[in-house]
Parts: C-alpha cells; structure tokens; sequence
C-alpha cells in the first residue's frame, strides 16, 4: 500500500497534475455517458469516478491505470440488471450498486486467494471477440438517442446535432492530432489535444442548447444533475443476491481482464512491473468504493489509462487529482450538466465503442490459426445473438475446446538422422537418412488421457506403413509429463508390440518424467532400452552404424 508515494519526488509533481487536470475533462462526459449506458442517471457515472481511483491509488500497482466507468462493463452492468428491475428506477440504482460491491468483492477476494493466473485462461482472440461484439451491440443501442427515434421516425433537431457531433468527433479521431502537429505542437501534445475533442464538442453543443432553444424543439437533454458529493450508500436488496452473484463472477472476470490487458501495455513502456494479485485488489477495492457511493462496476480503461500517460502521469497522484477535480465538479453549480444534450453524449459513445474495434487480431489469426479466427467471431456473434454473458461463455468453451482439441491431437514426427551429424529432424521436413527395421517417432506434447489413444492409433498407423520395423524408439524430449491413463496406455503398447516381435525403446527421457517412472512397473516390464540421446538409440540398433 501507497508505495509509490514512498518513492515520490517533486519533479513528478507537474506531470501528475496536467494528467490529472486532462483526464477530469475526459472523464465528465464519458462518465455521465457510460452511466446512460448502463441504464442510470448520467450523475451516477460521475460519482463512479471519484471514490474509486482513490482506493485504487491506495492498493493498485499500475501508475497510469484510470479507473472509473467503460463502455463493456457498463454494457454487461445493463445487461445483467434489465431482467431484474426497470433502467432508471430506484431498485435499478440499488441493484447496481449491489452488483459493485459483489464484484469488487469477487475480485479482492482472489487477489487475497492470489489466483490472478486464472485470467490466462481467457484467450486474446476472445477477448477481441467479446470487445467487437460489445461495440456493436453498444453502438447500436445509441442508434435511438442519436436520432432522437429509431428509423425511419428520425427527430430532425436531434439527429442533425447528433450526426453533426459524430461527424466532428470522427474527423477529430482520424485527422485531428495531425492538424494539431502541423501547428507546431508536438505528437504528444496534439495526440493530447485530440483526445479532448469530445469534451470539446460536448461544451459546445451545451451551449447551443439555450442559445437555439432546442429543449423546445424536443431535443432530451440529461435532465437536472443534482449538486453535491455522493452520499454513503449502504442500500441492497436481500432478495437479489443470489440472481447477481453469477454476473458478478463474469463481470468481476472481466473488469481484471480488461484492465490488466491495458495497464500490462503501459507498464512495459515504462519498465514497471504489475503485480497481478495487488491489482485484483485495487480493482476489488475500487468496485467496493463505488458501491458504497452510489455507483456501478467500474475498470481501467483503455483508452483513458493510455492518456493519462500520455499527459504525463508519473504516478497514481494523478488519479487522485482527477478525483478530486471531479469532486469539485459536483460540489460547484451542475446546471450546465442538466443541459447536455443526449444525441451528443450517443455520438461521443458511438465513436469511443467503435475506436475499440480491432480487426488486426482477427486478421493475424485469420492467417495464422483459424480455429481462434473461429473463437474470435463466434464470441463476437454469440454477444449480439445470444447477449453478453452467454457470449462470453461461448468465447470462453470454444477457447478451452480448442485447446483440448489441440491436446488430444499432438504432432508425432517420424524421425531421420542428418547425414554426418547427431542430430535427428523430421523425414517430412529435412533430408534425412532412415535404418531398415528401425521406427524412431517424436511425440511432440505431453501424454495424458485426452491424448494417449490418439497417440497409439498413429504409431501403429507408422507400424503397419513399415512391417519389417524391429525396433520402435520413442523420442519424448518434448514429453514433460506422463499421467496415469498414459502410463497404462504405454504398458499396453508394451505388451502389444512385445507380442509381435518389435522392441519398445524409450529416449531422452526428461527428469521429472524419469522420477515418475521410476516408482511405476513400466521401466522393468520394457521389452526394449533406455537410451540417454536418440543419437545413441540409432547407434545401437541402426544396422551397420558406427559403434
């Protein structure tokens, strides 16, 4: 806890402060639009924005991580909810605030249990999967407040100041930055400066609210944003715990999963270690605070955290000041805040859901291994087809599938020696010398019950390709471990072979593979040898090979 401020300096004071000052201004207009997106009053995501970076800072490792409110998880947070009670009403409020606090202590729960690793399960194809998915689906909730009515029945006020802010923020994100630099600021600065423009376009289309008297046109607005920090919030519903603790798992899931994905990216530009247990922690103790002020599950964001250090973030101070620049924001008049229009606040969401598409990593896995391809745009249908949960558990099952279906598969290379050498290569991929009457196979995986038939069929399938075979040498130097059902299945093959004639070699065995065997029965009832190298193996048995 607050090592960072041991280790703090006075120089690293004003990057703390201009990161801080530029992440408050991003976080207003996100915050309050993310809240809509989860279904509550825009105030909401304010309040999710200032308690929770402040435990952060207190248990967190990351010295960039922003954390407050994000598009997914406020998407998941609606999805979860919808079912149990109408967007917008008090038990809504309540139930998301519940749903806080049971994640958060989902998630300080494992980092005190330290399973962090767990996350690895969750593959980078569906993680991409999930993210595309969610982005369309969240855009395309914003369709009906961008236009003030779903198609055809489009409100012209409304859609014309909602399309007019999608198209600036859109130019803004694609040429803004390069405008900026051509003025003479530097990257850092004009990416800075691009990044602000929906905070931009948000204080100008308020202000031309009352100066073209579009509420009485019939442009929404976010309604009356009540003054004042959060109260304490220590309200739950008794008969709901139950029906939230599954999305609190997934959600729990994935604000780890998300956050860790961009602090991992920043850390390693700065040299800084994470600490994957102490992140679960501060993520846990975030999501707690948030509950306790009224909020709703809340992460570290991407794109937020990617400015922070940009800004100039030297460490979790800068959190602390956007906090409390926050804080100030409600505790000062909010009248402005009741005049945001909402098309704006859909075209800022719109545009920021979209930014998060990345078509690279289906791509790259395209060409490179189509069953994450696979995984990858199955994840993404099941979110929009089936919802977000059942997307994500479908991401999920199809990952570990595909992992299994690997396992139960591993590649078996028939072995050759390069002509002069010791050393032993594929015959498919090297031009190699074979013996007659002399089998040498590599088994590419460990041997376990997924596998071990699979592995038997194709030796035997290499045995009856080659009848005159005397000797089979079993190369496991990619062999780390052995479980029972494959020790079994190996003594059957023993057995079997024994039977026809051929003799069962064993070489490059590993050592902790070796200690295994060793308190089995399988080395003594071996009808062949141990050999230490597959050289010495071909030495032995190959006919005419040099002594």
């Amino acid at each position: 806890m607050l090592q960072w401020l041991q280790h703090y300096r006075r120089s690293m004071l004003p990057g703390d402060i201009s990161a801080g000052i530029v992440v408050a201004m991003m976080m207003i207009p996100q915050g309050m639009a993310y809240a809509l997106v989860a279904g509550l009053p825009p105030v909401a995501g304010i309040y999710a924005s200032i308690i929770p970076p402040l435990l952060y800072a207190l248990f967190g490792t990351s010295s960039t991580q922003s954390v407050g409110p994000m598009a997914i998880i406020s998407l998941m947070t609606a999805s979860s909810l919808a079912p149990l009670a109408a967007p917008g009403s008090a038990l809504y409020g309540v139930l998301a605030a519940q749903l806080a606090l049971l994640s958060g202590g989902v998630l300080l729960a494992c980092g005190l249990l330290r399973i962090g690793f767990l996350a690895n399960f969750f593959s980078r194809p569906v993680m991409s999967g999930f993210m595309l998915g969610s982005a369309i689906l969240i855009a395309w909730g914003q369709v009906v407040p961008l236009l003030g009515a779903m198609p055809p029945a489009v409100h012209w006020p409304s859609a014309m100041l909602g399309l007019g802010a999608l198209a600036v923020l859109v130019w803004a994100r694609l040429y803004m930055a390069g405008a900026l630099r051509r003025t003479g600021l530097s990257p850092a600065a004009a990416d800075i400066g691009a990044k602000l423009a929906p905070m931009l376009v948000v204080v100008g289309a308020t202000a031309l609210v009352p100066a073209l008297e579009l509420e009485a046109l019939g442009v929404a607005t976010t309604g009356n944003v009540p003054a004042g920090l959060p109260g304490l919030n220590l309200a739950t519903s008794s008969a709901h715990w139950q029906a939230l603790l599954q999305p609190a798992l997934l959600i729990g899931f994935m604000v780890f999963l998300i956050s860790m994905s961009g602090a991992q990216t920043l850390a390693l530009k700065r040299g800084e270690k994470l600490g994957s247990n102490r992140e679960l922690a501060g993520l846990g103790a975030a999501n707690i605070g948030s509950a306790l002020s009224g909020g709703f599950p809340v992460t570290g964001s991407i794109s937020r955290s990617a400015v922070n250090f940009a800004a100039g973030a030297n460490s979790q101070l800068a959190s602390i000041i956007t906090a409390a620049l926050l804080a100030l924001a409600l505790v000062a008049p909010t009248g402005w805040l009741a005049l945001l229009p909402l098309p704006v606040l859909a075209a800022t969401i719109i545009v920021a859901v979209l930014g998060m598409l990345d078509l690279s990593t289906l791509s790259t896995a395209w060409r490179y291994d189509r069953a994450d391809a696979a995984a990858l745009l199955a994840t993404g249908a099941g979110v929009l087809v089936l919802g977000v949960e059942a997307g994500v558990v479908v991401g999920v099952a199809l990952s570990m599938g595909a992992l299994i279906w690997r396992a139960s598969r591993p590649h078996i290379a028939v072995l050759g020696r390069i002509p002069g050498t010791e050393h032993f290569r594929n015959v498919d991929r090297y031009s190699t010398e074979t013996a007659p009457g002399l089998l040498m196979l590599r088994v590419d995986a460990g041997l376990f019950f997924g596998n071990v038939e699979a592995v038997n069929e194709r030796i035997e399938d290499e045995l009856a390709a080659r009848p005159s075979t005397r000797h089979l040498v079993l190369v496991l130097s990619a062999v780390n471990a052995i479980d029972t059902s494959a020790l079994f299945g190996l003594g059957e093959l023993n057995t079997s072979l024994r039977q026809r004639g051929v003799l069962l070699h064993l070489a490059e065995v590993k050592g902790p593979v070796m200690d295994r065997l060793r308190h089995s029965t399988l080395l003594q009832a071996l009808n062949g040898r141990l050999f230490l190298s597959a050289a010495m193996a071909w030495d032995e048995l190959a006919p005419g090979a040099a002594p």
